[in-house]
């Protein structure tokens, strides 16, 4: 009986090597991200609200939401994850009776994205040498 469960066991173990290549095939990996990048600005609508705020002193809410072509809801979360990282600073004011949300970046957010730019960069030069 040792013999038939021995042999068994080697059909299945050649069976799933077999597969192992079929399975990439069928299910690829969704992208990945090294653990070294950054995922809070990894995400395209973050990534996109610190790139404008680097480079303007700050931004409105309507004119992050026109940049970046996103809904309300939708720069709002990422902003909110944004500001709780310490990566922006929003201030809330009024101009005559109505609100207005202003955002900039704040050093860690600065720091954060040269990081990840560094990285990108290294990623880029290790692929075009490889």
């Amino acid at each position: 009986m040792a013999k038939f469960s021995t042999a068994r066991q080697e059909r299945s173990q050649k069976a799933r090597e077999r597969e192992a290549p079929l399975e990439a095939i069928r299910n690829p990996v969704r992208e990945t991200v090294p653990p070294e990048l950054d995922r809070l600005i990894h995400e395209r609508i973050r990534l996109g609200i610190v790139s404008a705020l680097a480079v303007n002193r700050s931004l409105t809410f309507n004119e992050l939401k026109a940049l970046l072509k996103t809904t309300d809801g939708n720069l709002s979360v990422h902003a909110r994850k944004l500001e709780e990282a310490d990566y922006i600073v929003c201030n809330k004011s009024f101009d005559g009776r109505l609100p207005k949300t202003e955002y900039r970046l704040a050093a860690a957010g600065r720091r954060a994205l040269e990081r990840y730019l560094n990285h990108m960069e290294a990623l880029i030069r290790a692929t075009r040498e490889g």
